[in-house]
C-alpha cells in the first residue's frame, strides 16, 4: 500500500505491556486504542471519565490523529466519546487519553488492555483567514439547520 506515513509512538511508563494501536483488518481506517488502567474502573450510567492509552505519538507536519468512539461499545453498551472526534495536533507530545461516557443504564467496566477507541490518522491543511465586507451569494444563502425538511 503506497499511502501510509511513518508515525513514531512511545509507550508511557507502566504501559509496557500494552499492545501497540494496530489496524484489525487491512480496509480499517482506524486503529483501536487500549485502556491504560491499573485496576478495573466502572463508568456510572451517565458519568464520563478521562482514560489514559499509554501511548505518546510523533505526527509529521500536516497531519493529525482523531480519537474517534469504536462503534460496537456504543451499539451495545452506550459507551461513546465525550469530544468526538477528538484532535491531537502533530506538535503535541503528551499521553493520548480518551474522554469516555456511559449512555446505558448500566455500570460499565473498562478493564487493562481493552480496546476503548480507534485512532484515525489524517491529512490536514491551515487555511489562511482574510476578513470580506461580504460573501459570494449561493442558491442556498443561509439556510441552517432543517432548511431542506424533515
Amino acid at each position: 500500500m503506497d499511502n501510509k506515513i511513518k508515525i513514531a509512538i512511545c509507550k508511557t511508563e507502566g504501559a509496557e505491556d500494552l499492545p501497540l494501536p494496530q489496524y484489525m483488518t487491512c480496509g480499517s481506517a482506524g486503529m483501536d486504542l487500549a485502556a491504560n488502567v491499573s485496576e478495573i474502573t466502572y463508568l456510572e450510567p451517565g458519568d464520563f471519565k478521562v482514560i489514559p492509552c499509554g501511548i505518546k505519538i510523533q505526527l509529521p507536519l500536516g497531519f493529525e490523529a482523531q480519537v474517534r468512539p469504536r462503534s460496537g461499545l456504543a451499539a451495545k453498551h452506550g459507551i461513546t466519546l465525550l469530544n468526538s472526534p477528538g484532535t491531537i495536533d502533530s506538535d503535541y507530545r503528551g499521553e493520548i487519553k480518551v474522554v469516555l461516557i456511559n449512555h446505558s443504564k448500566q455500570k460499565f467496566a473498562i478493564k487493562r488492555g481493552d480496546r476503548i477507541a480507534q485512532l484515525v490518522i489524517s491529512k490536514v491543511v491551515q487555511a489562511e483567514i482574510f476578513q470580506k465586507r461580504k460573501l459570494l451569494e449561493t442558491e442556498r444563502g443561509e439556510g441552517g439547520f432543517g432548511h431542506t425538511g424533515v
